[in-house]
């Protein structure tokens, strides 16, 4: 007996395309699952293509794609990490941690927890990263990114406000 519901969507054997259809570039594959739960309303309900990638290129206002749409920044409910500028962006969507916090830190202690922190919540099972996260996946490789920057980024800070 074939059961269906009302969320279910068949799939077409047709693939969407590889390639950013605005800067080139490869995207990576993201569940559905992503695409719908961070698409505003409007844009949700034009939602068609039943594959879509994620567009990386910080310079590129295509963060989904998918066989003849394409969904940017503005069309999306929380801002994407590799397309918003640095400073106060957010690095763990499940956890709200942003790179202000990491900084804040790292002035505070020294270093940052950050890291630690998230996974000691991934391995107790309460991460969401492929429906908080739009690139679908986990965040600690930006997390990591990150802390690194700031790291090297608040070194400086303090080396030149010791020199004035």
């Amino acid at each position: 007996m074939l059961v269906e519901t009302c969320c279910t969507v068949e799939h077409d054997a047709q693939a969407g395309p590889a390639q950013c259809p605005q800067c080139g570039k490869p995207g990576r594959s993201v569940e559905r699952i992503t695409v719908k739960a961070l698409l505003r309303p409007e844009p949700l309900a034009r939602l068609s293509a039943p594959e879509h990638r994620f567009c990386r290129t910080s310079e590129c206002p295509v963060v989904y794609f998918g066989r003849e749409e394409v969904f940017d920044r503005g069309e999306l409910a929380v801002g994407v990490f590799q397309k918003e500028p640095p400073g106060a962006r957010t690095v763990c969507y499940c956890f709200a941690i942003t790179e202000k916090d990491i900084r804040r830190e790292l002035l505070e202690t020294g270093r940052s927890l950050a890291s630690e922190r998230i996974t000691a919540m991934v391995k107790a099972g309460r991460c969401a990263c492929e429906v908080k996260n739009p690139q679908g996946s986990c965040c600690l490789g930006d997390v990591a990114k990150a802390t690194k920057e700031l790291t090297g980024a608040c070194e400086e800070e303090r080396r030149l406000s010791h020199h004035v």
